[in-house]
């Protein structure tokens, strides 16, 4: 199945994009990576500049009904980043009105809430985010990953790198199932 990685241009915590686009690659998928601008993503080690990425398809010139499911790395600067370039939100909202599985990670569900598709859903995610969270109507949870199913698609979410292994366990496990 393709799966969308989307990430800003810049800011992704590189190990939450290799990881689970790792484990994509493992169970046979294939992983795209899809950002705002062409070109490449510069990725994060915390705060340090990490290693570059090929750009593969760009928001606004691609669509959520060309993948089959949505990953979203995290990283302090790269939701912050999508949450203000609303083809990217409009994007992320799309898997959302279409039914298809999307996982997120650390700070990445403030994507989510700009997108405003976390109303009645049960999530976490790095701690700071807890009132925002709670704020946009949902309702946080400090777990090492959560799958929640009350809304029109099944959500992934994690805390932190440290849960990198139970989160694309869990990703790639609700995406299977829902594809098939």
């Amino acid at each position: 199945m393709r799966i969308a990685f989307l990430t800003a241009p810049e800011g992704v915590e590189q190990i939450e994009l290799t990881d689970p686009w790792q484990a994509a690659v493992d169970a046979g998928h294939e992983p795209v990576l899809v950002s705002t601008e062409p070109g490449k993503i510069q990725a994060f080690n915390h705060l340090d500049k990490a290693d570059t990425f090929p750009v593969q398809e760009v928001v606004g010139e691609t669509a959520a009904d060309s993948f089959a499911a949505l990953v979203l790395p995290g990283g302090v600067a790269n939701p912050d980043f999508l949450r203000m370039d609303e083809k990217a939100v409009a994007f992320v909202a799309d898997f959302f009105t279409r039914g298809k599985p999307v996982a997120a990670i650390c700070h990445a569900p403030w994507t989510l809430v700009e997108a405003d598709v976390v109303r009645g859903r049960v999530l976490t995610s790095w701690p700071s985010l807890q009132n925002d969270i709670r704020n946009a109507g949902g309702t946080w949870v400090d777990e090492q990953v959560k799958v929640c199913d009350h809304g029109n698609n099944k959500l992934v979410t994690s805390r932190r790198p440290d849960d990198l292994k139970a989160f694309c366990e869990a990703f790639l496990d609700v995406f299977t199932k829902e594809a098939a």
